[in-house]
């Protein structure tokens, strides 16, 4: 059974933005330069995970703190290959259970944008999506960017829960060339 860790105690991903100290845990911009998470950072998602009545293994920390060094809404299996860069640490399975768990409690969510392909997002709170039909790079649109979006003319009977949009289109790096 794995043991749970302190912030100490464990190699962590090297996360693109730091987090900031007395700040919700939310997906940051990345940087271009990298840098590994501070000891209190290490903490705070130590925190975040216990305050969500999660038990704290090595593996579920490093799947969060994977989630929240990064834009990109990857996969379960990008995860995977992330954790296990430097030799086998995680399984298939554990990440896909740690994923599970931190969607289970409101930390991480779904993102599917394309048939047959589950995407994962730290970032919860409500924005919309662009996705690049060249390379498929999927990029957060915030929610604000989108001031009247009208669900007044559905036809009578349908009761809106939630929406977000998913803009199509192509990234500026994918774009030929004029």
């Amino acid at each position: 059974m794995p043991q749970p860790i302190k912030p100490e105690m464990t190699q962590l991903p090297v996360m693109k933005q730091p987090l900031a100290m007395n700040q919700p845990l939310e997906m940051k911009q990345p940087s271009e330069s990298g840098t590994k998470p501070t000891a209190e950072q290490a903490g705070e998602i130590v925190q975040t995970l216990r305050q969500k009545g999660l038990r704290v293994t090595p593996q579920r920390f490093a799947v969060y703190a994977n989630l929240l060094a990064r834009a990109d809404h990857p996969s379960a299996e990008q995860i995977l290959g992330d954790l296990n860069q430097n030799g086998p640490t995680s399984s298939q399975a554990t990440v896909y259970s740690s994923l599970q768990a931190l969607r289970d409690v409101g930390l991480v969510r779904e993102v599917l944008l394309e048939e047959g392909l589950c995407r994962y997002d730290a970032n919860v709170a409500p924005h919309h999506h662009f996705r690049c039909q060249c390379c498929g790079s999927i990029e957060d649109i915030a929610w604000e960017q989108f001031e009247s979006i009208s669900l007044t003319q559905l036809r009578p009977g349908l009761r809106v829960d939630d929406y977000e949009v998913t803009v199509a289109g192509i990234v500026r790096s994918c774009a030929p060339s004029p």
